[in-house]
């Protein structure tokens, strides 16, 4: 028989015990750490994050922070990639959050290939409770959190912002995200069971209808939901830009804040734009981000 000792210390500690990794500090103070566990998931990997932490010029108070979710179809993606622009900055864009005063948490979510709907949701609702579980050794005030992502992540984050609580996420950043994944916009087709939205739903999106709603943004609209910035190319092949005026609309009409920013000339990805012009967007979505965060 396998003692019971033995079975108990094989496990590698639970990440809500677990000591943090050691930090790495940059020269302009921010530290930072990759790769830290924020949750188990049974017959698969463990999840992770990595966290970008402001220096000491912050003070000793609390932090805001920013959760961000990759893009990638739900299919594929790495956490830490805000798209095809940022790849080349200098310093890039989490350090840059970092120095304007949030911590950063990039976030693991189960891809579609993984785990279907609402596995992905489930999994950013747990590094938020696993953040604010931590949140004294880290520094950080998770009250404040703004909720930022791109393309499918962009997705998943509108739908954090409007559904979780404990702590409700104080504002959501989301660049080109798609706002529904249950009715027919071209090229999309909801009967077709290839598409990267039946592979999120595991089945074609009509053959799911309620599901498909309760994926999609737009139909989970609110009062009371968080301040709400929606960023979108007019040019967008991937995702038209009509899904964040249909969710901006929404918004309004149950009563909840949202700014629409419609950019000329720019597809998915900001693809057309030149360095400057995304410069912009990134300026504006962090600006918009600490007034609602409280820096």
């Amino acid at each position: 028989m396998i003692p019971p000792e033995l079975l108990a210390q094989l496990p590698a500690p639970h990440p809500d015990t677990a000591a943090l990794p050691p930090f790495a500090q940059r020269a302009d103070g921010v530290r930072t750490v990759r790769g830290v566990p924020y949750a188990l998931v049974d017959g698969g990997r463990p999840l992770e994050l990595d966290l970008w932490l402001p220096g000491p010029s912050t003070g000793e108070q609390p932090v805001p922070v920013v959760l961000f979710v990759h893009g990638g179809a739900w299919r594929r993606g790495r956490r830490d990639d805000m798209g095809l622009h940022t790849r080349s900055w200098g310093p890039g864009p989490f350090e840059r959050i970092a120095r304007a005063g949030f911590a950063v948490a990039c976030v693991d979510y189960r891809l579609s290939g993984e785990a279907t709907f609402p596995a992905p949701l489930d999994d950013l609702g747990a590094a938020l409770r696993w953040l604010t579980l931590r949140d004294k050794e880290l520094g950080i005030d998770t009250a404040r959190t703004v909720v930022w992502g791109e393309s499918a992540g962009g997705h998943l984050a509108s739908l954090l912002a409007l559904t979780h609580d404990g702590p409700r996420p104080a504002a959501a950043v989301i660049w080109y995200g798609p706002a529904d994944v249950s009715a027919a916009r071209p090229p999309f087709d909801p009967a077709a069971p290839d598409t990267m939205e039946a592979l999120l739903l595991g089945a074609a999106p009509a053959r799911v209808p309620d599901l498909a709603r309760a994926a999609s943004p737009v139909h989970r609209a609110r009062a009371g939901a968080p301040p709400f910035l929606l960023l979108h190319g007019e040019d967008d092949s991937m995702v038209p830009a009509d899904h964040s005026r249909d969710l901006a609309r929404a918004l309004r009409e149950a009563g909840s804040p949202v700014e629409l920013r419609v950019v000329p000339h720019a597809d998915h990805g900001w693809y057309g734009l030149d360095g400057p012009a995304v410069e912009d967007l990134f300026r504006a979505s962090l600006a918009f981000a600490g007034r609602h965060a409280g820096l």
